[in-house]
């Protein structure tokens, strides 16, 4: 009798340790619910040159580069389904970009490169549907894709240059954005990583008669977002 006592204990131990305490078990039954983002991002372009480039007498090559900066936001959740939410998470983020010109210098064979920076601070109104796995005890995997309207405080699209040929950008776009995240529930709060693409859909080149314009066609952005959301 005593064996079989302890084999018991043994077993319910076992089942106890098994069954892990769930953290916020009601939290998914809200409706709305509120938090904050913290994040960094790696901002890019995509580009098409004109056809002619090959034939320019100046430009030889165009490479755009990456920059990387932060970004602090407001979440915003409306509870669709068990495994649907609609997100505005609007945010405020800072970065910069470039394109490398590869120049030819007049007369000669040689080249130089030239760096044409673009500082950025965005204002961004992502409105995002995210589809969202079972809860298995405190975690939940999820795929998040939407678009996300941009207003980009620091563009310098009516700025007069004074003879500087500085890269002007349009003030306004709208991305498409998809990634994925998993949400952790703590004993307080949830706690998620959040890794995003977003793709712009605009064409950005605002027109001006100069050697670092004429030879785009297409200008668009491109951004990889790292955020971890306190809800």
């Amino acid at each position: 009798m005593i064996l079989v006592g302890l084999l018991l204990c043994i077993q319910q131990n076992g089942i106890a340790q098994r069954r892990k305490v769930l953290n916020l078990p009601n939290y998914d039954k809200q409706t709305v619910h509120f938090g904050f983002i913290l994040g960094i991002n790696s901002l890019n372009f995509m580009y098409r040159p004109v056809d002619d480039l090959r034939q320019n007498d100046t430009v030889l090559a165009i490479t755009p580069g990456s920059g990387n900066g932060f970004n602090l936001g407001i979440v915003g959740n409306l509870h669709l389904t068990d495994n649907l939410d609609l997100r505005f998470l609007p945010t405020l983020a800072f970065g910069e970009r470039k394109l490398t010109y590869t120049i030819r210098v007049a007369g000669t064979d040689s080249s130089f490169l030239k760096d044409k920076r673009v500082e950025s601070t965005f204002l961004e109104f992502p409105l995002l549907l995210k589809f969202k796995s079972a809860r298995a005890n405190n975690f939940r995997a999820y795929v998040i894709g939407g678009i996300k309207p941009v207003i980009d405080l620091a563009s310098q699209d009516k700025v007069d240059d004074k003879g500087e040929k500085i890269l002007k950008l349009k003030r306004n776009d709208l991305n498409w954005e998809i990634g994925v995240g998993f949400d952790f529930y703590t004993q307080y709060f949830k706690f998620t990583p959040e890794f995003k693409m977003a793709y712009g859909l605009n064409n950005l080149i605002v027109r001006e008669n100069n050697v670092y314009i004429n030879p785009l066609d297409r200008l668009r952005s491109k951004a990889f977002y790292i955020s971890f959301t306190f809800e």
